[in-house]
């Protein structure tokens, strides 16, 4: 698919800022193929709803997409040693690119991370410095000057242009207008999610899900101003990969331009969603990745008409008991 190319800016009156446009998209997305896994739409009986099971992806989750784009352009750049914060996910994902590519990987994780993301982490090569969850940000800065080594934010401009893939593969996938469904941690994928959605076809309806008790990004899209929510009050959800407390600077340029809506979800209601990816397709999901899914069973009537697609970003999850226990 040919996506076309437009230049974004910030309202008149505010400083330029460089946004990430369809070309960056198409270029990420030819230059990572080769690392990645083809990840399909998989129908949900008896329902509009589609998945893309990005939790098919190497490292489990779709932030390979981003990471690799990124590091693939430090090593071409000469960058010997990359860092980056995570919940668990990207640090995975940054570690697993700078393995492919030759790089030194060192990941800040919170002391809440789930102990498989941690041990993925080490063993795809990473050094793991362990900090309490609000101190994540500081403390990667602080180590990346003191390393030398290149910071990979988790909605760095080529981490959002390398994310972009998702949407285009939706657009490929399934014909006519679609509403796509994405998780929102601090907004990275679904900023390019949106940027190529909206280029292949502007009647593609793109919308954010948060959970409930983690719903900076929502309070944001309401306001028109991106809005901190405090570090104790994110950290209650079980979706452990959305818990930013806001969204990030760049991500929200993107996503006040082009997306359409944000969602929030229940506890209850995320839980009963893996459950249902599992014995429904056999899926295993994050609570992060099923937040889009347990979407549309609360508001799916409330979306535009025809076919609905939900992104799964992640299938890291602990096996204990039932398959989506974690």
């Amino acid at each position: 698919m040919t996506l076309t190319q437009e230049t974004g800016t910030q309202e008149t009156g505010a400083p330029e800022t460089a946004l990430v446009t369809a070309a960056d998209v198409s270029a990420a997305a030819a230059r990572i193929a080769p690392f990645l896994r083809g990840t399909p739409l998989l129908p949900l009986p008896g329902e509009r709803l589609w998945i893309k099971p990005e939790n098919r992806q190497p490292t489990g989750s779709f932030k390979v997409r981003g990471a690799m784009n990124a590091v693939g352009l430090l090593a071409e750049r000469g960058v010997e040693h990359v860092i980056a914060q995570s919940s668990g996910n990207h640090a995975q994902a940054v570690a697993y690119a700078a393995g492919r590519r030759g790089l030194r990987a060192t990941v800040v994780l919170p002391d809440t991370a789930p102990e498989l993301k941690v041990a993925a982490a080490r063993r795809l090569g990473a050094e793991v410095v362990i900090t309490p969850p609000a101190l994540r940000e500081d403390t990667c800065v602080a180590l990346a000057e003191r390393l030398g080594a290149a910071l990979i934010r988790s909605d760095a401009f080529d981490v959002i242009a390398g994310h972009g893939g998702v949407g285009i593969d939706i657009a490929d996938q399934m014909a006519g207008p679609v509403t796509i469904l994405v998780p929102v941690c601090n907004g990275g994928l679904l900023a390019g999610v949106a940027v190529a959605a909206k280029s292949a076809d502007p009647a593609i309806t793109v919308i954010g899900v948060e959970p409930e008790l983690a719903a900076d990004g929502a309070a944001s899209f309401r306001s028109g101003r991106r809005t901190a929510w405090p570090v104790h009050e994110t950290y209650r959800t079980s979706a452990d990969g959305l818990r930013a407390p806001a969204l990030g600077e760049l991500a929200w340029e993107h996503i006040r331009r082009y997306v359409d809506d944000m969602l929030t979800v229940s506890e209850e209601g995320i839980a009963a969603a893996a459950d249902l990816l599992w014995t429904s397709l056999g899926e295993r999901a994050e609570p992060s990745g099923a937040v889009t899914t347990a979407a549309y069973l609360a508001h799916g009537s409330a979306l535009p008409p025809g076919p609905v697609v939900a992104v799964l970003t992640g299938g890291n999850v602990a096996v204990s008991g039932a398959p989506n226990a974690g």
